[in-house]
């Protein structure tokens, strides 16, 4: 039987408005420099993404953003919130080296209990809650190391997959969380992202996941925001859209084609707190 949106549940997210959002260096294929950048659509299309989940009832706060830190727009990477316990990132490239501690005096500041991470970790890009498991990605970005300190800080159990695909170097533009409950864990993911070990183990995992087309990941399709219920998702995942409403979910879709130019969409600007 297929299974079906369980619900939406309020969630509680950071984010950080592009306010210095720019393309000048390139770490990802999506990075073109020699692109044109337009700051102001990007700021009015974060907007509109934070807007949307206030409307649906969800708690949104924000970070500062810091100049000569263009990228921190991608809060989801930031840092690693599970139990209310903050893994802190530890980026691969230097360009983006000074977020990772940024992200963590925010939560610092604010009495959570912090890890500062020993292995390069890139947060939620990499590291993704499914009810009582942690999907782990490794292959570009995140070392394998650091899941195993993630696993221990949290105890919970750490399931390391690799991405094979440099278009989707991070684990959260290949697999979607559409429920963390852990009565009814669902996924939707693109499988030719994943060596062939991994895909067998989320084929496993995941028996009835939803299976994105080389269209929906090629739009970041898979860099989706779901409360349960609602899936925040890119407008041109025309058929991902289609499968999740044959699902129970109801798709809603946000533009965020300035921050694409960077790598990111929807869940890449969505770090969750879970307390």
């Amino acid at each position: 039987m297929t299974a079906h949106a369980p619900g939406a549940t309020p969630r509680h997210y950071l984010m950080c408005e592009p306010t210095h959002y720019t393309v000048s260096y390139r770490i990802n294929p999506w990075m073109d420099p020699q692109r044109v950048t337009d700051t102001d659509l990007a700021v009015r299309q974060w907007r509109t993404l934070r807007d949307t989940y206030l409307e649906l009832g969800h708690t949104v706060e924000t970070i500062d953003p810091i100049p000569g830190l263009p990228d921190m727009v991608y809060a989801a990477n930031g840092a690693t919130v599970v139990d209310g316990v903050v893994y802190s990132a530890r980026f691969r490239y230097p360009e983006r080296a000074a977020e990772g501690p940024a992200y963590q005096k925010w939560f610092a500041d604010r009495g959570f209990v912090t890890h500062t991470a020993e292995q390069v970790n890139e947060g939620e890009g990499d590291l993704l809650v499914v009810g009582d498991l942690i999907l782990a990605g490794t292959g570009f970005r995140s070392d394998r190391a650091s899941h195993a300190e993630l696993q221990e800080l949290v105890g919970r159990p750490v399931i390391s997959l690799e991405l094979v695909d440099d278009r989707y170097y991070h684990l959260d533009t290949a697999l979607a969380v559409l429920s963390s409950d852990p009565a009814s864990p669902q996924v939707a993911y693109y499988p030719p992202a994943f060596s062939a070990g991994s895909r067998a183990v989320l084929e496993r995992l995941f028996p009835d996941a939803v299976v994105a087309t080389d269209d929906d990941a090629a739009a970041l399709g898979l860099n989706a925001v779901s409360d349960g219920l609602h899936v925040v998702v890119a407008p041109r995942a025309t058929h991902l859209a289609g499968e999740l409403r044959r699902r129970g979910y109801t798709p809603i879709p946000v533009d965020t084609s300035e921050l694409l130019k960077g790598g990111g969409g929807a869940k890449c600007c969505t770090l969750e707190i879970r307390r």
